[in-house]
């Protein structure tokens, strides 16, 4: 059915570790460092027309480290290949702003924006492992509130040194011999608390200006950050079954945007999801019971424990309801750590029970191919949501593409082709206007070479 609503849908997908279990005869055992795996993910997004790919990342292991982090390939070397045999689809990749250098960081994305031809996406992340911090000369773990401060400060630094130079910058007039006009040149000259970065970038603008940025905002310091900056927010308070807390996130998160004179509209809030399509809700519970034989229990509370910075859960008998944790996991993952206590005390679950919960969460999304679609469309109308992340099993993923999508699709809710040649204008965001340009005229050559690009097929 037709609907006036110019709103869309919006999707990306993981494409991280093959989309399952090492264990499943579906994917390729060491599919985590396995460039093929990663990029039969994206062009399975492609094909389906979604907006973006999206690698998570750690810095760190130990001997207790579940299998998908043991060995996995660094996102922008991964995604960097992925852009070679792809067009379309936004490619976004996590990077830390709590041990690493900016301009480093800001080159890399900047050489991966101009390598795609104006794809690229930065999920700017606070480290919340301590052994992130030892592997890069720390001893501890930043407090939360100061990886924040920190955060903040890294991306102005970052947003400053991707603006080093205008659009039409670099001339290139073989009559003339000018290869660029120095004067659209701009050198930072950042000194702050925490960084202090000469500039100007070394690599131009491309052809959607800057990355997109994505943010993880959910503590009160991570919302006013990503309100702040972000184009895009991942957040699961959708996908946890609570709407009147998606709710009120979501408004929460538009009003803090707005406070600080953005447009709510051009502001994307993303849960993830793991949905398991069936024909009847019958096939559909079977298969996901089924997700579970590869899930064991010490598999499980370790990968539980990475929340709570590798917290020793051993102590705890298994099939008892656990103790009070404390503030365990405050400086780690705090909003997840959070989450897994309140729905432990709440519903008395033993350690047994919520490891596995969190290795194989069930979700709201295990249902018939219409039940999904309604859903979906439903968090999306109400809204509490701009759009998903789909993650899971490639047989999982392949089964949503090939039977929820054109649902969706036939209700007008998402798109049956890419709208433009760039990772922001297939997002409908705005161009990002560099702060010390003079609005180019139609004809320039600057504008002319983005609607080039704007208009690919």
């Amino acid at each position: 059915m037709a609907r006036n609503d110019s709103r869309t849908l919006r999707f990306g997908i993981g494409i991280q570790g093959g989309g399952g279990h090492w264990r499943d005869p579906q994917i390729a055992d060491g599919a985590a460092s396995d460039i093929d795996s990663y990029i039969r993910l994206a062009q399975l997004g492609e094909a389906a027309k979604f907006d973006f790919a999206f690698i998570a990342d750690s810095a760190y292991i130990t001997r207790d480290a579940t299998w998908p982090f043991l060995s996995r390939l660094e996102p922008i070397s991964a995604l960097s290949a992925v852009a070679a045999v792809t067009r379309h689809i936004g490619l976004v990749g996590t990077m830390t702003t709590s041990y690493s250098e900016p301009f480093t960081t800001a080159r890399q994305l900047a050489s991966l924006d101009k390598i795609s031809r104006g794809r690229a996406g930065w999920n700017a992340v606070t480290s919340a492992l301590e052994g992130v911090a030892r592997n890069h000369g720390h001893d501890t773990l930043h407090t939360h509130e100061l990886r924040y401060r920190i955060a903040q400060e890294y991306i102005e630094v970052v947003t400053g040194l991707w603006n080093s130079w205008e659009d039409d910058a670099f001339v290139r007039n073989r009559e003339t011999g000018q290869y660029v006009d120095l004067n659209k040149m701009h050198t930072l000259n950042h000194k702050g608390e925490f960084f202090s970065v000469q500039g100007p970038l070394n690599i131009e603008r491309s052809a959607q200006g800057r990355p997109v940025q994505f943010q993880a905002g959910a503590s009160d310091a991570g919302r006013d950050l990503a309100a702040r900056f972000a184009d895009a927010i991942f957040s699961d308070f959708a996908s946890a079954g609570d709407p009147a807390q998606a709710k009120a996130y979501y408004q929460d998160i538009k009003g803090r945007v707005k406070a600080h004179g953005r447009d709510p509209e051009k502001v994307l809030i993303f849960p993830s999801i793991g949905p398991i399509v069936g024909d009847t809700q019958e096939e559909a519970d079977h298969l996901y019971q089924e997700s579970s034989k590869y899930v064991d229990i010490d598999f499980a509370v370790k990968y539980l424990s990475r929340y709570f910075s590798f917290f020793d859960f051993s102590q705890f008998p298994l099939d008892e309801p656990l103790p009070d944790l404390g503030d365990i996991g405050k400086d780690s993952f705090k909003s997840t750590a959070e989450y897994y206590k309140r729905i432990a005390r709440e519903e008395k679950l033993t350690l047994r029970q919520l490891a596995l919960r969190a290795a194989n969460p069930r979700g709201g999304f295990v249902g018939t191919p219409v039940a999904i679609a309604d859903k979906l469309q439903h968090l999306f109308e109400t809204p509490v949501v701009d759009g998903f992340i789909i993650f899971g099993a490639l047989r999982h993923a392949s089964a949503f593409i090939e039977k929820v999508v054109p649902i969706l699709q036939e209700r007008g809710l998402f798109r049956t082709d890419y709208e433009a040649g760039t990772f922001r204008g297939n997002l409908g965001l705005d161009f990002p206007t560099h702060p010390h340009a003079t609005p180019p005229s139609p004809s320039s050559p600057s504008t002319a070479a983005i609607s080039a690009l704007e208009s690919l097929p």
